[in-house]
């Protein structure tokens, strides 16, 4: 396979799916989400561009689950050109003394606990040239963001980490902050924005696609 290939973990909608709509004319594109019918719609639009996609339907907090995916992408194609790393979980806003232990839980799972999971796995797919690529929403120490700014910043405390480690031998990681979208996610702590003021996403992943690419 000639085409580069990228995986999009998070794919099915906001900015995961953006994000793959433009990278469709350069890249195949491994979209995965829990959500299929939502995964079949983003197929549906990549082709419509001239692109190709493989969907995998797939829970990012079962480790045997990506492990598969993993394993199948290197007995496929052998290795990967690059990963972003969209998936999030948004629970409620709540005061620290309320947290409700199933929304920590499931927050750790998605937003820090799969990030750990995943490095190991895709790391040795993007060997020394690849890229992998993170986005950050710095929210740690806001009111009521506890779960979320704490999970969140875990997350992204890993990345810069494997960033700092990688610097020299590869593969190359980034962390980008993007601007604010009129996400469903977005809309779960800023339900009554004026969304008419945020960045559309396909226009913000038009604007990280040259951070993103680089020299690829």
């Amino acid at each position: 396979m000639t085409q580069k290939l990228a995986l999009i973990t998070g794919a099915s909608r906001g900015l995961g799916a953006a994000l793959a709509e433009a990278l469709a004319p350069t890249h195949h594109i491994v979209a995965v989400a829990r959500t299929t019918g939502a995964l079949e719609e983003l197929d549906d639009r990549i082709k419509a561009k001239g692109g190709s996609a493989t969907l995998a339907p797939m829970d990012i907090t079962v480790p045997e689950a990506m492990a598969t995916l993993c394993r199948g992408i290197h007995d496929r194609w052998g290795q990967l050109d690059l990963w972003l790393h969209t998936a999030i979980h948004a629970a409620p806003l709540t005061p620290a003394p309320f947290v409700a232990a199933k929304d920590w839980e499931k927050s750790l799972a998605v937003n820090a606990t799969a990030t750990s999971v995943l490095i190991p796995y895709v790391a040795p797919l993007l060997n020394q040239s690849g890229r992998a690529v993170f986005f950050d929403d710095p929210r740690a120490g806001e009111k009521f963001f506890g779960i979320y700014g704490a999970t969140k910043a875990a997350q992204i405390s890993l990345a810069r980490s494997w960033q700092a480690e990688s610097a020299k031998t590869g593969p190359e990681v980034l962390v980008l902050e993007p601007k604010p979208m009129p996400t469903a996610l977005r809309a779960r702590f800023y339900p009554g924005e004026d969304r008419e003021s945020l960045t559309p996403v396909q226009d913000e992943a038009a604007r990280l696609m040259p951070l993103i690419l680089g020299s690829q």
